[in-house]
């Protein structure tokens, strides 16, 4: 999971720090589904009832990209990943509760406390608070916490791999597409590069990797483990990429995580 926390962590760098986040999003996924897709056809089991919640989570995929391009056009990684990342368990714990009638613990209750401090700490408090990007990081996570709850329920009439290409065979032309109308053909031939290669297969290693650490744990640490990506990311902004990273926002990225174990743990 630390691993597969990493292999999340870094492809977000990748395209956080690209000239046009868009395209180099959009040659990524291309990219990462085109290479998994032997894989996916080897372990093909995909029922016809997974094709709703595959259809459901390719629209909630397709907006989460966008909105994720467009947040690391806006602000920077450091500040988008962890409220992207933290936001998105404590929804889905709220949307469970309150929509799904889940039990909430103690332990998921201060989850959830710990989360929204990290969150304000790396936004920033009073006159030094990062507004801009904010409201797009936010909406980043409701897609993930979105596509979360529409997955649970779709893998269980799917084989994992199969599900996940079926997902990306959806949103990768639309995106590439859309990226090539809005941004033109040169943009797309401009991001093409071992860079972009390298952050579509991290994408799609990231889930294998999160796959197999499940076949072999518990979901809850594995859950837990794998958010450990928001201080790695974090961290590598700070220390690989000089990036200049307020002490309250590293603060924050680590209170984010523990809050996110805690709901997981709970």
């Amino acid at each position: 999971m630390l691993g597969s926390a990493a292999l999340h962590a870094g492809w977000n760098w990748l395209i956080a720090d690209a000239r046009d986040s868009h395209a180099i999003t959009a040659v990524a996924m291309v990219t990462g589904a085109i290479v998994f897709a032997p894989v996916a056809v080897l372990t093909w089991d995909v029922e016809a009832e997974a094709w709703p919640y595959i259809a459901a989570s390719a629209a909630l995929e397709l907006a989460y990209f966008a909105l994720l391009a467009s947040a690391y056009e806006r602000a920077d990684l450091t500040f988008v990943y962890p409220i992207a990342r933290g936001a998105a368990p404590v929804l889905v714990l709220i949307v469970s509760a309150a929509v799904l009638g889940a039990t909430l613990s103690f332990g998921e209750a201060a989850g959830v406390l710990a989360v929204t401090a990290g969150v304000l700490m790396v936004r920033g408090i009073g006159r030094g608070a990062a507004h801009d990007g904010l409201p797009i990081a936010l909406a980043v996570a409701a897609c993930i916490a979105g596509y979360t709850l529409v997955d649970d329920e779709g893998i269980r009439h799917a084989a994992a791999l199969g599900y996940f290409e079926a997902v990306f065979v959806i949103t990768a032309p639309i995106y590439f597409v859309a990226v090539a109308l809005a941004r033109g053909p040169g943009a797309l031939r401009a991001a093409a590069t071992p860079r972009a290669a390298v952050a579509g297969i991290a994408m799609f290693s990231a889930y294998a990797v999160a796959l197999a650490a499940l076949e072999i744990a518990e979901a809850a640490p594995v859950a837990a483990l794998r958010e450990t990506s928001v201080v790695m990311a974090t961290a590598a902004a700070a220390l690989v990429a000089r990036e200049r990273v307020p002490p309250l926002r590293i603060a924050g990225a680590v209170i984010v995580v523990a809050g996110i174990a805690a709901i997981a743990l709970a």
